[in-house]
């Protein structure tokens, strides 16, 4: 099959579906195919349409892309993704940048990743603090076998054990989470994507936060936070001590990431 035409049915199909980027997400099924990046793509001129094929089915039924390719890049790194754990989101990496600008002067920092999931946050910050001593804890052992799976992959020494938000109360230097903050009100109104393929668990929560930001034990704070929850989640950062609160906007302009810290 030609590789326009594949694109031009692809996209087709994919708008006919509902999803947001068509052409976009045509280019990723048919650079996966072909084994190149969504830069080269159209350099190419034929396909296997057979093998292409059950990827837009998938697709079509809404599945995110980062689970029909099976992997989904996050900062410098390249992560297996399914549906054990979140797709790695942009805005997510955020929430690493500032938390290795809290560790930066600290030589072998003590790291905990609260709901670590597939690993995202926590392989970033070992990898790009390689003296950082990470672990990430999660309650769910589907999640915590697939970020040992990207870590094996990546050859990062993250330790990974089950656990929930009371690991943070342990003493460390950092904790970061990007804990759920989908109140369970708006679940029905997200896109399919997540609604129908991505764990329940790991978006609806109501005063995860507060309590986190409660119980750590920890110098340096960092959670992501949901639209319009920012000021309120910095209010319960003040009322437990911390000093030099901050908001960091994501990629996108929305206030996503507070921090603070104490002495």
């Amino acid at each position: 099959m030609r590789v326009a035409e594949a694109l031009a049915a692809t996209e087709q199909r994919l708008a006919a579906a509902g999803v947001a980027t068509p052409l976009v997400d045509a280019e990723w099924l048919v650079a996966h195919v072909l084994g190149v990046s969504r830069t080269e793509v159209r350099r190419r001129d034929e396909l296997d349409a057979g093998t292409l094929e059950p990827l837009v089915a998938r697709r079509e039924r809404r599945e995110p892309l980062a689970y029909v390719l099976g992997e989904w890049g996050f900062r410098r790194l390249n992560l297996k993704t399914d549906g054990r754990a979140l797709v790695p989101r942009p805005e997510t990496e955020t929430v690493v940048e500032r938390a290795l600008a809290l560790i930066r002067e600290r030589r072998e920092p003590r790291v905990l990743d609260v709901g670590v999931g597939g690993g995202a946050i926590a392989l970033a910050i070992a990898d790009e603090h390689p003296g950082a001593r990470v672990t990430g804890v999660d309650t769910s052992p589907e999640a915590l076998a697939l970020a040992r799976e990207n870590a094996g992959r990546l050859g990062l020494p993250v330790e990974l054990r089950l656990g929930g938000l009371d690991a943070a109360a342990d003493g460390w230097d950092l904790v970061v989470a990007n804990p759920p903050y989908v109140h369970p009100s708006e679940w029905d109104m997200l896109q399919p994507e997540i609604r129908e393929w991505e764990p329940r668990a790991a978006f609806v929560g109501e005063g995860v936060h507060e309590e986190l930001v409660r119980d750590a034990d920890t110098h340096g704070l960092v959670v992501e936070v949901g639209d319009g929850q920012a000021e309120t989640v910095a209010v319960a950062f003040a009322e437990c001590g911390y000093g030099d609160i901050r908001i960091t906007p994501d990629v996108s302009g929305r206030e996503r990431v507070v921090e603070g810290r104490k002495p």
